[in-house]
């Protein structure tokens, strides 16, 4: 476990998950354990959504390549690269087309192997300061590699009718739950409050777009998207990808408690 602390803020990380993010004592993240989901935060890479019914292939500038849903990253481990008191850094690095164990087979896939045919080097960076807590993402790799980038965190409700506030939307919790696990669209928007027991922000860099999710009432994903995938077909995937640039892409997300 890994503990990053600052002034009145405590954040804990198990292998590269946010598993805690308190202030002043109040939990914001999502406990495993607790229903809804078994994780507290995890990354969609290097594709967002179902692939299923696209029979879990992915066309890419280069050749085909077998993805189960939000991608393989989540399949790899992380490995700690860097620690301080208020910072710490995690990596993944992946070669193209190596095949990697797929934890939905056989009970809800039948891809037992994955693979994407570009290489990447993938860094998760937790930073805590004055203003919360920021989340970064460094990708790296060969320019104009496909990708879409999620990101999942799951925030702990304390509350039976908290709301989430978007620009002059409000969005009940009633109106998530509603729309199931396709997750509810929050189309061009890089800020989102909500409203519970306490108020937390969470503000982005570089992914335009945000997705809610849950299906019970003690817990709710906001998700930063650089696409929504339920806008195309699963087997036209492919026109949601952003593109490596001769830089690595940074996108960043800033987590912080409203006073």
């Amino acid at each position: 476990m890994t503990e990053l602390s600052f002034k009145d803020q405590n954040v804990k990380i198990d292998a590269g998950e946010l598993v805690g993010y308190t202030v002043n004592g109040h939990e914001y993240i999502h406990q495993k354990g607790s229903p809804g989901w078994r994780s507290s935060d995890t990354e969609m890479f290097p594709i967002i959504g179902p692939t299923a019914d696209a029979k879990f292939m992915v066309q890419t500038p280069r050749d085909i390549a077998v993805q189960d849903q939000h991608g393989l990253l989540r399949e790899m481990e992380y490995e700690l690269i860097s620690e301080t008191e208020m910072e710490a850094v995690f990596q993944k690095a992946y070669k193209a087309n190596s095949r990697v164990k797929n934890s939905k087979y056989p009970d809800k896939s039948n891809k037992e192997w994955l693979f994407w045919t570009y290489d990447f080097n993938f860094k998760k960076t937790f930073r805590l300061g004055e203003d919360g807590l920021e989340v970064s993402f460094t990708v790296s790799g060969e320019r104009d590699m496909p990708f879409m980038l999620g990101y999942h965190p799951a925030f702990k409700l304390h509350t039976e009718s908290p709301v989430v506030i978007a620009g002059d939307k409000e969005i009940s919790l009633d109106e998530i739950m509603a729309v199931g696990s396709r997750a509810l669209e929050v189309a061009d928007c890089e800020e989102i409050v909500l409203k519970d027991q306490k108020e937390l922000r969470v503000r982005t860099e570089g992914f335009g777009n945000f997705m809610l999710w849950t299906e019970v009432p003690n817990m709710l994903c906001i998700e930063p998207i650089t696409f929504y995938p339920y806008a195309v077909p699963q087997v036209k995937l492919f026109e949601g990808f952003s593109y490596l640039k001769d830089e690595d892409a940074q996108l960043r997300v800033f987590i912080s408690a409203v006073n």
